[in-house]
């Protein structure tokens, strides 16, 4: 049976690569956002920019992280703000690649997530172990390390199948 182009086939696996390919949309869309509030605040307005969206969303003033933030980002050049849309973009094009292979169920996606997302990896290792260990940081790599073997388990089943 083909649904949009896309066979129907092993539909309870399927679930698993349709979920992965939104979460990947997702993050897409997420970088695409900020990528273009970044662009719009590279010649400045930055820190006010910053702590209009805090008190807005009305976030804890006491965090320390809160408290230095808008500094932070205050103190980024136009150059470094560059840099960091580019990177939104790039990892924006990455993901939606991931995501759209994924939900088209093509071959090229699995293996292409498989690549991308395995080799970030070895990063999120280092950022976990000598950077700064977090809850958030460990269950990331779990989901990515599970991603990974599943992609890895099913290219492999659908071969022997195939």
């Amino acid at each position: 049976m083909r649904i949009c182009g896309v066979q129907k086939k092993n539909w309870k696996h399927d679930k698993w690569l349709l979920l992965i390919g939104i979460a990947k949309v997702f993050k897409a869309a997420l970088l695409i956002a900020l990528g273009i509030g970044a662009v719009r605040l590279i010649h400045g307005g930055i820190g006010e920019e910053v702590e209009h969206w805090s008190r807005r969303l009305n976030v804890d003033a006491w965090n320390p992280w809160f408290q230095t933030f808008p500094e932070k980002v205050k103190s980024a050049s136009p150059h470094k703000m560059s840099l960091m849309c580019a990177g939104a973009f790039v990892y924006a094009g990455l993901f939606l690649t991931e995501g759209t292979g994924l939900l088209l169920r093509k071959r090229w996606g699995e293996w292409v997530t498989i690549v991308i997302t395995s080799s970030f990896l070895p990063f999120e290792i280092y950022e976990l172990v000598v950077k700064e260990f977090s809850v958030f940081k460990v269950l990331l790599l779990i989901a990515n390390v599970a991603v990974v073997v599943y992609l890895i388990w099913r290219v492999r089943h659908e071969k022997k199948k195939g």
